[in-house]
């Protein structure tokens, strides 16, 4: 394999004068006790990789912990987005929710410590419900940007009804989202409404989990084994000398015009090269056609 990696390329993020790269790092992917999160992260940013992205409940803290003591001495150079709204329960059996302002407004003090740094890029709602309170939610975020403690704020959800409620009544820049070949019920309506308003598409999930990238075919969402194992074929049918499969993944997420950039889970110097390959991978028209048509689209049942 050519080992030669096209230049990053950056872009954008919506309304904001954030300029990111167009593959970001997902950090929930590195481990609590492993040993080369230094040298791995070290790596994305000698690849062009400025945007890192974690949240507090991840490893219940230590994984903000960890990124925060990676890009200290690089801080200035980089995005650096979290997220709040889940909490852990006292017995860490699983996760509550607490989308109020006063558990925003606490939870970005912490989060601030743990990161070693006074300000965020982007700080993300990590889920919501229509019964949420919104407004008092919105209310939050406005209020520690205007402390200077977040530049910007966004949500990560997959449901249209919530995404709607706050491109109508927020100054969210960015949603985050799972798409993929094997997840594009984002394209039947919120991927053109963020990209109507220039709110910037985040997506996670490119690879489908490994199942684009050579992971065993089993069901996913929806679909089948078998249809898994189509899709997949038709996307590694498309692979070139210097790219792998997860490369042309994450391409066909990145060439949906209405998103920014593809946060991609990264654990390992290997997962990290094959996403950064994703800037070697071009499909031709007749390639694009083939994948798209590998598989039936899906569409959102819930939450519309």
């Amino acid at each position: 394999m050519d080992n030669q990696i096209a230049p990053m390329p950056y872009q954008q993020l919506g309304n904001s004068k954030l300029i990111i790269s167009k593959i970001g790092f997902g950090c929930m992917s590195l481990k609590p006790a492993q040993t080369n999160i230094q040298a791995i992260i070290d790596a994305a940013i000698d690849k062009g990789i400025t945007y890192f992205d974690t949240a507090d409940i991840y490893d219940k803290g230590i994984n903000e912990t960890n990124l925060g003591k990676a890009i200290k001495q690089k801080r200035k150079q980089l995005i650096l987005a979290t997220k709040v709204g889940n909490v852990w329960k006292p017995d860490g059996s699983g996760l509550d929710w607490d989308p109020t302002k006063a558990h925003i407004i606490k939870a970005v003090e912490e989060s601030l410590i743990r990161l070693q740094t006074d300000y965020i890029d982007l700080y993300q709602l990590h889920g919501g419900t229509i019964e949420d309170n919104i407004d008092d939610t919105i209310e939050a975020f406005e209020t520690l940007q205007q402390q200077g403690k977040i530049r910007y704020y966004g949500i990560s959800s997959i449901r249209p009804n919530v995404i709607r409620a706050y491109v109508e009544r927020s100054n969210i820049v960015s949603v985050m989202m799972q798409y993929s070949l094997l997840d594009r019920r984002a394209e039947e309506t919120c991927l053109p409404l963020l990209q109507q308003h220039n709110i910037g598409v985040l997506a996670r999930g490119s690879v489908a989990g490994g199942l684009l990238a050579g992971k065993a075919a089993k069901p996913y969402l929806n679909y089948t084994e078998a249809e898994v194992s189509v899709a997949a074929k038709a996307l590694n049918d498309t692979v070139i000398c210097s790219t792998d499969a997860s490369a042309m993944a994450i391409k066909f997420v990145l060439d949906n015009t209405a998103v920014t950039s593809s946060i991609v889970g990264i654990r390992t110097l290997d997962q990290l090269t094959g996403a950064a390959n994703a800037n070697n991978a071009s499909f031709s028209k007749r390639q694009w056609e083939q994948l798209k048509h590998s598989i039936a689209i899906n569409y959102y049942e819930q939450y519309r």
